[in-house]
């Protein structure tokens, strides 16, 4: 006898895609655990909170050239057909301790970065001079304070560097470094738990019986968790039992999320509704959108928020983006969670389903330098079109209204590659 019950009739409203969105974001919050670490293992974590600039940036009066130190009032009237010249008084290196001062009538031969002598008002670059050792032969004026980055005129000491929500780049942690900072508080990474149900999934490179198809969602999501800078807790593949959903739900380990794939619908054997729809804290709901009209959040009974996703690939891709995505960004303290998007030119047409707002799969390119989508498969935007998706750049997201995209129109696009 089936352990199921009952399927729903599935016939609730639709919900629309921001609205799904903004629950799920107004349930989340920052996980609270701040760490501390090295720059060098900053990159790709968020900042928890703001920080300043220990050191003036540049720290010290220094030369934008390889050149000569001057004073200006000595090289005013310098010219090609009339040069100046100069004693050289000292010869300064970047990283050079050595305290100089340039006198009348005299110059420091001098490196990008080095400190400027006392005295000097101006850097003649190399290739204005006759690029002497004793004595320099200067042929242009230089303008005041030509070639001197001035100290503080990027940051003073005290100045924010980086803002609490920041994502930690490669220039970010630089910045940081350039500002006299060690160490960077950061948030903890979130742990996400994923699991594929469905007992039609085999491991990936098995043959395949009748009926069976290798299961690429638990890679995708895994892959996916990874790039919006969270930690794969455990991977799992389980079959459309309800007993071995609710044996696993009880032994999982620790996590700060988790993410099914499949099993959400309303068909008879759809696991995941019938086990987390009987807590009474996971709503199952149809979502204005196409692929990926099905979904489940809420919390397991400890407080784990929850996400079910129908269990088609593509489905699965854009539900992650529309809806998961921005949550585990919410979970590392993230200060922006919704991607950039872009317009683009559609270069052919496809059809859109009527109030339903459409995730297209899209290919980008150029014509004469202007961005240009196409559908990356000549499927469309069909949910089960997986192979499609390694062609995908992103996704363009056409409006509710909107029946018929034509060849030429503006359309939006995220860009997820």
């Amino acid at each position: 006898m089936s352990t199921f019950q009952s399927a729903p009739d599935g016939v609730a409203p639709l919900v629309r895609v921001s609205a799904h969105l903004e629950r799920i974001l107004a349930s989340v919050a920052p996980l609270g655990t701040v760490e501390v670490v090295r720059l060098a293992d900053a990159a790709g974590r968020t900042l928890a909170t703001s920080v300043d600039a220990l050191v003036d940036l540049p720290s010290f009066d220094n030369s934008a050239m390889d050149g000569y130190a001057v004073r200006r009032a000595d090289v005013a009237a310098a010219a090609v057909d009339a040069p100046i010249v100069l004693d050289v008084v000292a010869d300064l290196p970047a990283g050079s301790a050595e305290e100089v001062t340039i006198g009348p009538g005299q110059a420091a031969r001098i490196m990008t970065g080095a400190p400027v002598p006392a005295g000097a008002d101006a850097v003649v670059p190399v290739e204005r001079t006759d690029a002497g050792t004793a004595r320099v032969a200067i042929h242009a004026a230089p303008r005041p304070g030509h070639h001197i980055r001035l100290r503080g005129e990027d940051l003073r000491a005290g100045d924010r560097v980086l803002t609490a929500g920041m994502e930690l780049g490669a220039r970010r942690v630089a910045a940081a470094a350039a500002a006299g900072l060690a160490e960077l508080p950061v948030v903890a990474v979130p742990r996400v738990a994923v699991v594929a149900t469905g007992s039609e999934l085999v491991e990936p490179g098995a043959p395949l019986a009748r009926g069976r198809i290798h299961d690429s969602n638990s890679l995708l999501l895994a892959a996916l968790v990874a790039e919006a800078g969270c930690a794969v807790s455990e991977i799992r593949r389980l079959p459309d039992d309800p007993h071995v959903l609710s044996e696993w739900l009880e032994t999982r380990g620790d996590c700060d999320a988790v993410v099914f794939s499949g099993g959400v619908s309303v068909g008879a054997y759809d696991v995941v509704r019938h086990v987390l729809g009987g807590l009474g804290t996971v709503d199952f709901v149809r979502v204005a959108m196409q692929p990926g009209k099905p979904q489940a959040f809420g919390a397991l009974p400890d407080g784990t928020p929850v996400f079910g996703l129908p269990g088609n690939p593509v489905s699965v891709a854009v539900s992650f983006e529309a809806f998961v995505r921005p949550a585990l960004l919410r979970l590392a303290g993230r200060a922006e969670v919704r991607r950039p998007t872009w317009r683009a030119v559609a270069a052919v047409g496809w059809r859109s389903p009527a109030g339903r707002r459409q995730y297209m799969p899209v290919a980008l390119g150029a014509d004469e330098g202007v961005p240009t989508v196409r559908p990356a498969t000549s499927g469309g935007s069909g949910s089960h079109l997986v192979g499609g998706l390694a062609a995908a750049d992103g996704f363009a997201i056409i409006p509710e209204d909107v029946e018929e995209v034509a060849a030429g129109d503006l359309v939006e696009v995220v860009i997820t590659r």
